[in-house]
């Protein structure tokens, strides 16, 4: 099992609107609006590293409002 971090960045005003669509995404087990340069942490799991990495270019960055996304793949 792979989990990973992914920081999305959102247009003015997005978030709230955004945060169900990300929850639903698939692999995300959770996500949160937050302070700071990022507007939605999640929390994404997969059974290889593919599979979080699609899931973040075919369900996330697609989403109307989402300007950026990084993601950091968890090591332990």
């Amino acid at each position: 099992m792979v989990s990973a971090f992914i920081m999305i960045k959102t247009a003015a005003g997005k978030s709230e609107d955004l945060l169900a669509a990300v929850r639903d995404a698939e692999g995300i087990t959770e996500a949160h609006i937050v302070a700071g340069q990022y507007d939605i942490i999640a929390e994404a799991t997969g059974t290889e590293v593919y599979d979080i990495m699609q899931s973040v270019s075919g369900h996330i960055r697609d989403l109307n409002g989402v300007d950026d996304t990084r993601t950091y793949m968890c090591l332990e």
